[in-house]
């Protein structure tokens, strides 16, 4: 399957549409991106992206659930780059304790570089999160709190609801993140959800705030709305 489209100039081309918004001039760490297909989410995923176009920092770490692999615990890519239409980013070798695998299928991961490269970030560090406890959620982002990066928190919302469904399913699983309610954790429906946990933990360890900048699902962007998926884009 196709996430992106694969020719260089038609991709910078609707990358450059999505990342048309005005960049962001307050503080910001991370932003909660979904991932997927372009066609469905590029937008929603491309105004976050847009409020990242001054930051200073250009390392950024993506957390993103495993779709394909049963996963307890982490996993970081074998490779040394990552190579997309736009060409080759760097990974960084960090110490994390994590399993190596090849992780170039999951679309999680691969549909926010593409993004990332057209911004100007020069090395990144994919990590995909499978199982695990609140407190182990907990200490991974003590872990990750120690270093400069610009987290990639990469998460759709429901899927395979009716529209009206999928809204109000939608609007706990963004509240319970707004107000980085760990009592409402079991409202939050997403495939992204450890994930989230963590990047829940790193503003509450900060007393960073996330706050909403879109949501949609994929109703409002093919008009059948008897099964969809839902996305949103935050900042924090």
């Amino acid at each position: 399957m196709e996430w992106y489209p694969q020719g260089t100039q038609e991709l910078n081309n609707i990358l450059e549409e999505f990342l048309s918004h005005e960049p962001f001039n307050k503080e910001i760490h991370g932003i909660i991106v979904p991932h997927a297909g372009y066609s469905y989410s590029g937008k929603i995923a491309g105004k976050a992206y847009s409020y990242l176009k001054n930051f200073n920092s250009k390392k950024a770490i993506i957390l993103a659930p495993s779709h394909h692999i049963e996963l307890r615990g982490l996993a970081k890519h074998k490779e040394r780059c990552w190579e997309t239409p736009l060409g080759k980013i760097k990974i960084s070798e960090e110490s994390i304790r994590a399993e190596e695998m090849d992780l170039k299928e999951e679309h999680a991961i691969g549909n926010q570089i593409p993004f990332l490269q057209k911004i100007g970030f020069q090395e990144i560090f994919p990590l995909m999160i499978g199982s695990i406890t609140i407190q182990e959620a907990r200490r991974i982002a003590e872990i990750l709190s120690k270093e400069e990066y610009v987290f990639i928190i990469s998460a759709d919302l429901s899927h395979f609801l009716t529209y009206e469904e999928a809204i109000e399913k939608d609007k706990k699983t963004i509240e319970a993140i707004q107000n980085i309610d760990f009592d409402k954790i079991g409202q939050i429906d997403s495939c992204g959800l450890f994930p989230i946990i963590i990047a829940m933990n790193l503003c509450n360890i900060n007393k960073w705030k996330p706050k909403l900048i879109e949501y949609k699902n994929s109703g409002d962007i093919t008009n059948d709305k008897t099964s969809v998926v839902g996305y949103s884009s935050f900042w924090f």
